[in-house]
């Protein structure tokens, strides 16, 4: 990746999982947001929801523009998923490890992001581990080796920049493999 060179990255995961956070959290500007009153408080416990998508910008050290969207997460806006999806070199999927449904999120999310599981183009961060009852790293390895995916899992606090910016480096490090890898087979 050279300087001015631009990615896209595409942050998904269930709603609540802290990706308009997550953005917020590194973008070098104000995100854009698409955010609404949250009519469905059974899935998440918050205000609002993003109902189209979030839109931010890093420019890393070397120069390299990073544009960050985010999904909608409630299923009924999934064909957003595809049109930001269109064109990602990678992907980070956020997901709630307090949850019951995260591991069956886990699995929605990895078809739906099929393409880029399989380049091995994808990060997982893992949210609220610290929650009674929440699943880890290793519970999520697990499922990933029946799928025999072996992709990066980080337990992280999305609201924390540090915690962002690992799985952006651990992603764009996966990115920059990825076609020698190809070009091999």
């Amino acid at each position: 990746m050279r300087d001015g060179e631009e990615v896209k990255i595409v942050f998904t995961g269930p709603m609540g999982a802290g990706k308009t956070t997550a953005i917020a959290a590194i973008s070098d500007a104000p995100p854009v947001s698409t955010d609404v009153f949250n009519a469905d408080r059974q899935s998440a416990d918050k205000d609002t929801t993003t109902a189209a998508l979030d839109f931010g910008q890093i420019v890393l050290d070397d120069g390299l523009v990073v544009r960050l969207y985010g999904t909608p997460g409630q299923d009924r806006f999934d064909f957003m998923w595809r049109i930001l999806g269109r064109g990602a070199l990678g992907v980070v999927l956020l997901l709630d490890a307090s949850r019951v449904t995260a591991l069956t999120e886990l699995d929605a999310y990895l078809d739906s992001f099929a393409d880029q599981a399989r380049s091995g183009c994808l990060v997982i961060g893992l949210g609220r581990t610290g929650s009674p009852g929440a699943i880890d790293a290793a519970d999520v390895l697990r499922r990933l080796r029946v799928d025999r995916l072996a992709l990066p899992v980080f337990s992280v606090d999305v609201r924390r920049r540090e915690d962002v910016m690992l799985l952006m480096e651990a992603l764009l490090s996966l990115i920059e493999v990825a076609p020698q890898q190809e070009e091999a087979h």
